[in-house]
């Protein structure tokens, strides 16, 4: 996957100073939200900044395409919104929350085998499928024209840039190969993204010790 993820020109040419760090992790052994794991997301709470430049530098981006960023926060400002009282999800994913509010970083955790193809940054024509849950079951979504939106093969999986992510490839307890997207905007320093990103991978090898991990940076300066 990491040699096949595109960001197309289109989205270049709304932000050409957007960079993602793409990790893939082979051979997690995830599980149930333990007191590690809490305490992840309870150390990174003590380190939320909700004022950090990043969460306006997304603000700016949101607009750009339309978005209203007060209705449909970044994922990075809804996490330090609420840092102190997050929920935890399971093993991996209160790992990547944490790095995403200890970093003031937008951080999309997916299970890679359910990955139709490779993953695209592209803007939406508006036909593209988008599965979700309403009200208790199983329904399909679409975005609006010129959105955002991360997509693979076989439709949309992550809405608004980073604002919410589709049923399909959520990552969950059974999840064995996982797929991370770690996204930066200026003023964000690029040595702080890398930072970043051997924070989530020294949390997942804590989780499973004999996880593979492998990285790609795309764009930067």
């Amino acid at each position: 996957m990491l040699d096949r993820v595109v960001v197309d020109d289109a989205v270049r040419e709304l932000r050409p100073d957007f960079a993602v760090l793409v990790l893939t992790a082979e051979g997690l052994a995830n599980g149930p939200s333990d007191q590690e794991s809490e305490g992840w997301l309870a150390e990174a709470a003590e380190k939320a900044d909700p004022g950090d430049p990043h969460v306006e530098a997304w603000h700016d981006a949101y607009r750009a395409f339309g978005a209203k960023p007060k209705r449909t926060r970044p994922s990075v400002d809804a996490l330090l919104r609420r840092a102190g009282s997050l929920p935890s999800i399971n093993r991996v994913v209160d790992a990547y929350n944490a790095v995403s509010v200890e970093y003031a970083l937008p951080i999309g955790g997916e299970d890679l085998d359910a990955y139709r193809g490779a993953a695209r940054l592209v803007r939406a024509t508006g036909d593209e499928p988008f599965d979700v849950i309403a009200d208790g079951e199983p329904a399909v979504e679409h975005p609006e024209p010129g959105e955002v939106v991360w997509r693979d093969d076989a439709g949309v999986t992550c809405r608004r840039w980073n604002w919410r992510q589709c049923v399909r490839t959520r990552l969950t307890e059974t999840t064995k190969n996982g797929f991370f997207l770690l996204e930066r905007l200026e003023p964000y320093p690029i040595e702080r993204l890398a930072e970043a990103g051997d924070r989530l991978t020294e949390r997942l090898r804590a989780i499973s010790p004999d996880v593979r991990v492998a990285s790609r940076l795309i764009g930067g300066p």
